[in-house]
């Protein structure tokens, strides 16, 4: 089979594609027909080996050749044990643990997959499990007239949260680059920051600040919150999610403002629900670009850099 492989950490220019070995289905695993994966932010810190924890099961060298853990495609064979799914059956997924999406087929465990919803096509799909999952959860507790920020709005979880939270009624400030000012807006945000040239932080204040990509200080962060706020990071520098966890947790208990990492529950029993929203018209999926297997590094560096509105697609068939 084709597949997108790389052997070092570094830029989008260490891949390359290979012709590997089919995967076979282990026991309790799935080989899928991969027909769509998306990219997420952890895809292109993964290439990077950065930040450290990145690196985790792989401190050298990658852990895993192949990228991609949001997949969506078609069943092609099962192994021992598999009661769930059987070939020919329409799956998607988060396959955080193996990854491998970016190929012509992947195994993942079945316990990871979900039966595709009908009203959703492959490429909608593979958008949901990870970004939807931390809109979702990370937006857990919000009710009507609240104020909440998301910084990162612009992106795949973001441009979740936004319709979510608008959703369930609350007012909603999204932070991003210039570029997405309009993209943030178009989703339903009330307000809208460019985080180059106004630090979100002096506004407010929030009864929420989700943050897609932390790296402001904790000191900041409780200024910016309303009092009984919470703040809820994920993914961003390994010295602000410690400090978040640390210095952030005094200063919540301290001041009734609680700062933490949002422990994000993966799973079907996590995602479907999301996708039954999205295929059911209650949530836009949006996708801002498709690129075939061959031009996965122009995807990944897409959304690293910063320059997608919403989700990014890799299509391998």
């Amino acid at each position: 089979m084709r597949a997108m492989v790389y052997d070092r950490y570094g830029g989008p220019d260490v891949l390359r594609v290979e012709d590997v070995p089919t995967p076979s289905p282990a026991a309790g695993q799935v080989l899928i027909r991969v027909v769509a994966t998306s990219v997420n932010l952890s895809d292109w810190e993964c290439l990077r080996g950065s930040p450290a924890y990145a690196r985790i099961g792989g401190l050298r060298t990658p852990a895993r050749r192949i990228l991609g853990s949001d997949i969506a495609g078609t069943v092609e064979a099962v192994g021992s044990g598999v009661t769930r799914f059987r070939p020919g059956d329409e799956v998607y997924g988060d396959n955080l643990a193996l990854k491998g999406g970016f190929a012509e087929y992947a195994v993942a465990p079945e316990h990871v997959l979900a039966p595709k919803p009908p009203g959703l096509g492959f490429a909608e799909a593979a958008t949901v499990p990870q970004a939807g999952v931390i809109a979702h959860q990370g937006l857990a507790g919000v009710a009507a007239g609240r104020h909440v920020a998301i910084n990162g709005a612009g992106g795949g979880s973001g441009a979740f949260a936004i319709q979510l939270a608008k959703r369930l009624g609350a007012e909603v400030t999204g932070v991003d680059n210039a570029g997405k000012l309009n993209f943030m807006r178009s989703l339903g945000a009330d307000h809208v920051t460019d985080y180059r040239s106004e630090d979100f932080t002096l506004r407010g204040p929030y009864d929420l600040i989700l943050d897609l990509v932390a790296h402001r200080s904790v000191f900041a962060y409780r200024r910016a919150l309303a009092p009984g706020g919470r703040y809820r990071c994920v993914g961003g520098s390994v010295r602000t999610l410690l400090r978040v966890l640390t210095a952030g947790s005094a200063l919540g208990l301290l001041t009734g403002r609680r700062l933490g990492v949002l422990a994000v529950k993966q799973g079907p029993e996590s995602f479907a629900p999301v996708a039954e929203l999205c295929a059911s018209g209650v949530l836009a999926v949006h996708i801002d670009r498709t690129f075939p297997l061959d031009e996965a590094p122009q995807a990944l560096a897409h959304v690293g850099e910063g320059r997608a509105l919403g989700k990014v697609v890799v299509r391998a068939s």
